[in-house]
């Protein structure tokens, strides 16, 4: 239970939720609906329930924020990569292997568990829940650079910049072949697949509204080998850039395998013709990796609270750059 505000109303007819918004710079205007909802506002002492209920000239409200309610994953004492960190937000630098959140077949080790570890003490709360505020996900084998709010206001302020596209995203993959041609946009709808619903899909049919808009740049950083030793073939592997303007599921794994440039290592969209690679691998570098190689490299973002702008880069894990190595030697 945090110490009660107490506010005077130096103005009549304003709403409740509203008016406590703009006084309060703590809590969104959503938190402080469901705490009126809740009846932990007072005017005079008289209980108030109703956002929508108008202040009163000088009457004195009191509002009451219970302590957060601590979240079902219970907090593990995972080792953090963390990259930035304050009072509002935490950045770190997430491993593969590692889920974000707790799911059928992860009910433990994920990043929600380590953050509730490391976070003790600082989370105010997401809706009244004691948990960091997560507003955008990387799938269990893609490694790198994910933001978590610490409260609701900015929880809020990053949820409405991840909307807006604004924040600046990007990837380095490795994918099998290269893309053609080597830069682009890829605009397309995705949707769930209607052969296994575990998959993602692009949507065929211009004129369908199913799925999502989903839109990524690409461009080609480096070319590895080529396809029959024809010199003019396209090449083994590419080494490419890819920037998100959505944020849909499997995004960049779909869209690279929809030009036909799907990345290494994926075990759903990237199967076969990759004998090649095999057979030249004597190091077991390709042979070894298991995962898809995509790693979120960059972030950038207008902080909500102090709106300073952050960018933060993250170099790709020893797993990729071993895979790497191997590549610039085909």
């Amino acid at each position: 239970m945090t110490a009660p505000i107490t506010l005077i109303a130096e103005q009549k007819g304003l709403r409740l939720d509203r008016w406590l918004a703009d006084e309060i710079d703590e809590y969104s205007r959503s938190r402080l609906k469901a705490l009126i909802e809740e009846e932990n506002l007072t005017c005079n002492g008289e209980v108030m329930s109703n956002p929508a209920h108008k202040t009163i000239l000088g009457a004195e409200y009191v509002l009451t924020v219970p302590a957060p309610v601590a979240a079902d994953p219970t907090p593990e004492d995972i080792p953090l990569d963390v990259v930035y960190e304050d009072d509002h937000l935490i950045i770190v630098n997430k491993p593969h292997a590692m889920a974000v959140h707790p799911a059928a077949g992860n009910w433990s080790g994920t990043l929600v568990h380590a953050l509730l570890h490391h976070c003790a003490g600082s989370l105010s709360g997401i809706g009244g829940v004691e948990r960091p505020g997560i507003v955008h996900r990387l799938d269990k084998d893609t490694s790198g650079l994910l933001v978590a709010a610490k409260d609701d206001l900015t929880h809020n302020g990053l949820a409405e910049q991840f909307a807006e596209h604004s924040v600046k995203r990007a990837y380095i993959a490795f994918t099998r072949s290269s893309p053609e041609p080597r830069a682009g946009r890829i605009e397309t709808r995705i949707a769930r697949s209607d052969t296994d619903r575990k998959k993602m899909a692009v949507v065929n049919d211009p004129h369908s509204l199913a799925g999502k808009l989903a839109i990524t740049n690409y461009r080609t950083l480096a070319s590895y080998g080529r396809e029959g030793g024809a010199m003019l073939g396209r090449a083994l592997a590419a080494k490419v850039e890819c920037r998100l303007e959505t944020g849909r599921t499997h995004q960049i794994r779909v869209h690279m395998a929809h030009i036909s440039a799907p990345l290494l290592g994926d075990p759903v969209y990237g199967r076969g013709r990759s004998q090649k690679l095999k057979e030249l691998d004597d190091g077991r570098a390709f042979k070894d990796f298991r995962r898809q190689a995509l790693h979120a490299y960059e972030l950038g973002f207008i902080h909500p609270i102090t709106k300073e702008a952050l960018h933060f880069e993250a170099p790709l894990p020893k797993d990729m750059q071993r895979l790497e190595k191997f590549l610039e030697t085909l």
